[in-house]
């Protein structure tokens, strides 16, 4: 992922996931004053991992099953925890108009130390898809790299091909 910088974003660096909440949430923790903060990754959605409200719509809108969904929610979060464990030191890129969701989370680009993007892989591996609810400066090409992992029925995709 290219981050365009047009003074509009917030970086974040020296921290460390301390937690995988689901396929598109952790919890991290700063290196200096040891604050913990939820992250939402910004751009995606991942199925639910406990029965929820959310859990509740996206059965209607899917015509699946509440325990498909929660099952889906789980290899998605094994698979986030497979490529960024707990330790893993991270960087958020922020969009300053998109930088709090409604439940107080951070919402965030979130980068490896390589500077590979977890909401673009998440995407591009077929566990997570664009979430198109709220704009965000990426879901263009995120709706562009769903279409991809879909045709190449990647991750969850190779299951059913809506979630």
């Amino acid at each position: 992922m290219q981050i365009k910088a047009y003074g509009q974003a917030i970086i974040k660096t020296h921290l460390k996931i301390t937690k995988v909440v689901d396929g598109d949430g952790l919890c991290v923790v700063d290196m200096f004053g040891r604050k913990e903060t939820e992250i939402r990754f910004l751009g995606i959605d991942a199925p639910e991992v406990r029965r929820s409200r959310k859990l509740k719509q996206d059965e209607r809108e899917t015509h699946l099953p509440g325990q498909l969904l929660l099952e889906l929610g789980q290899a998605s979060k094994q698979y986030l925890s497979s490529i960024a464990p707990i330790g893993t030191s991270i960087t958020l890129v922020m969009e300053r108009q998109h930088s709090v969701d409604l439940y107080g989370r951070t919402l965030a680009y979130v980068l490896l130390p390589d500077g590979s993007c977890l909401n673009e892989m998440m995407i591009n591996e077929g566990y997570a898809k664009p979430y198109d609810k709220y704009y965000c400066e990426a879901l263009p090409e995120y709706q562009k790299i769903n279409t991809f992992a879909k045709a190449g029925q990647r991750g969850l995709y190779q299951t059913v091909s809506v979630f």
